[in-house]
């Protein structure tokens, strides 16, 4: 089942934030999330809040584009209040959970909603994320007639096996399909994988990058297999039915991948995450130089950057200002929340300015762009020789006030962000 929500504070009915939010909101980008809890099946390591139709306990697809599109009017309600100026949507990125379970119908109406409460700006990123198998090629003509731009498929392997360990029910041999149906209806693509899962070899790891590399997508992300507790796959590895994670082999399968990727004109931006330059020809290698920053993906840099986001749906979090805060999980829940008129918001936390330091630190380091090294304390500043010469930190790119990992440092970026913070 999904993990637990956070302790905090509880969070008002009416949803209310202090009007602190308000101080310095015309300095950050504002970007929207919608959840969509909905799975045809549950995967044996997911962790997400998802739910199966036997899960549901009486809350209906049906009715969840119109719960939805109410907490997008109340949101702007709550925001008009704190005294935030009006800002259009940068980013909308519809997550899940399975998005396109739902009627192509039911997610334009959201976005439709979305850009009538807040506005899209000029070129905003319209993202959903599908399986390989909730599609067709009208359902993504569709989705681009309705203001989308981006569409990231769940790939996670190219092998047979290894998507059966994982219990995903998708043939890989779809997945050409369905990059070349989106491709066609003007849609960028991103493909999700996985690396390190139980059995899976360094040649199965090949195998799957190179299938992935060979449908050009705009954008990869590759994340190691994460065992989380309470999923099936950890009492798996617990009973000894399955092996656990090689950690070793996983950073082979990471160095693998950026080889692979950066020989294709891929550049990575974030330690799971790259991307290759707009404008280039399927099949073709971008020019010297060329940068990648177009096709990464904005709506998460600006998780990564501290921007603001509202987050619609169960279980979505929220950040606007330095305030944090959670909607209620279940679907039911949510639903009795919204049908009462009041916000689904759980529970919520204000940050302080060391904890956002400490936060700071801990995201910028993880991406290209880097952490400038005047946000380090004095005594901090210090550590980062030492970080130099044991390879995990860029020399130039410090000497010029940037701390930017090495493909060693990506491998061993929580290390360093440890000792970035230990003063």
């Amino acid at each position: 089942m999904p993990s637990a929500l956070p302790i905090a504070d509880p969070a008002p009915l009416d949803g209310s934030l202090p009007a602190s939010v308000a101080a310095g909101a015309g300095e950050r980008n504002f970007g929207v999330y919608v959840h969509v809890p909905f799975c045809r099946v549950r995967c044996g390591y997911c962790d997400f809040n998802t739910y199966t139709s036997d899960e549901l306990r009486g809350a209906k697809r049906t009715d969840y584009a119109g719960q939805a599109i109410a907490e997008i009017a109340m949101g702007r309600q709550i925001l008009d209040r704190a005294g935030l100026p009006p800002r259009v949507a940068s980013t909308v990125f519809f997550g899940g959970g399975t998005p396109t379970m739902l009627p192509v119908t039911d997610l334009a109406a959201m976005l439709a909603a979305v850009r009538d409460t807040w506005g899209l700006a000029d070129g905003a990123e319209v993202t959903t994320e599908a399986n390989p198998d909730s599609v067709d090629a009208d359902y993504l003509l569709a989705l681009a007639a309705a203001g989308f731009t981006r569409v990231s498929f769940g790939m996670q392997s190219a092998v047979p096996h290894v998507l059966a360990t994982l219990e995903r029910t998708h043939d890989p041999e779809r997945v050409p399909l369905v990059v070349e149906w989106a491709h066609a209806a003007g849609l960028a693509v991103s493909l999700d994988l996985i690396y390190g899962t139980p059995g899976e070899s360094l040649g199965d790891w090949r195998t799957s990058l190179e299938h992935a590399l060979a449908q050009h997508p705009d954008h990869l992300s590759a994340y190691a297999l994460i065992v989380e507790d309470g999923t099936k796959l950890a009492r798996q590895i617990r009973r000894g039915e399955v092996a656990q994670p090689d950690e070793d082999l996983q950073a082979d399968m990471y160095e693998l991948a950026d080889e692979l990727l950066e020989a294709s004109g891929y550049g990575w931006y974030e330690v799971s995450n790259w991307s290759r330059p707009a404008g280039v020809a399927d099949g073709a290698l971008p020019t010297v130089g060329a940068s990648a920053a177009d096709q990464r993906s904005r709506h998460n840099l600006a998780y990564w950057q501290g921007h603001d986001w509202w987050g619609v749906g169960p279980g979505a979090h929220s950040h606007v200002g330095g305030v944090r805060w959670w909607n209620v999980k279940h679907p039911a829940a949510y639903a009795e929340r919204i049908l009462a008129g009041h916000s689904p918001a759980a529970g919520r936390e204000t940050l302080d300015d060391e904890t956002r330091r400490v936060e700071r630190v801990l995201l910028n380091t993880r991406i290209r762009d880097g952490l400038a090294v005047s946000e380090l304390p004095a005594p901090a500043r210090t550590a980062v020789a030492g970080l130099i010469g044991d390879g995990l930190v860029d020399g130039t790119a410090a000497l010029r006030g940037t701390i930017r990992l090495t493909l060693r440092g990506r491998l061993l970026a929580d290390a360093v962000v440890r000792r970035l913070l230990d003063e």
